[in-house]
């Protein structure tokens, strides 16, 4: 099937709404990127690890962050609060892959970084990433050049 943001009327403008009010919350916006790359990654989605990577290099980031995103506690490419928000997307993600989902190591870590609402907007913005993949994936979205339209 189509994509549910282009089957369902206003589904599309109402996640971009809630996106848009992650951003000026103190998270710079290339490491927002990195979650939702991160995020994508975890989760097989295809159309959001394209994206979002399309973003990062068209906002001028290397190739070697891109690339090593998913192997990001073994390079030198990410600040410590970088992998503290990297940790946080991880965590929140595989929710059920540990009795304590998020532990409190990875949110004190993260809250030495980031303000309460930047750590808001990460939430946010995890949350924001699981939900696009869990439209896409479900349906078989497959990614191409089609991406750069929504760039």
């Amino acid at each position: 099937m189509k994509s549910p943001f282009l089957t369902m009327p206003g589904t599309r403008e109402a996640f971009l709404s809630v996106h848009k009010a992650t951003q000026g919350c103190g998270v710079p916006p290339k490491l927002l990127e990195l979650i939702h790359v991160r995020v994508g990654q975890i989760n097989g989605c295809s159309v959001c690890v394209d994206m979002h990577t399309r973003i990062l290099k068209k906002s001028g980031e290397s190739d070697a962050r891109i690339f090593a995103l998913s192997v990001w506690r073994e390079t030198p490419y990410y600040t410590e609060a970088e992998r503290a928000a990297l940790a946080l997307a991880e965590a929140a993600t595989r929710l059920c892959d540990r009795p304590d989902a998020v532990p409190d190591e990875v949110w004190k870590e993260a809250s030495r970084h980031f303000s309460e609402a930047a750590l808001g907007a990460l939430v946010i913005a995890i949350g924001l990433a699981n939900f696009a993949n869990r439209l896409n994936v479900p349906t078989r979205q497959v990614t191409g050049d089609f991406v750069e339209q929504y760039l």
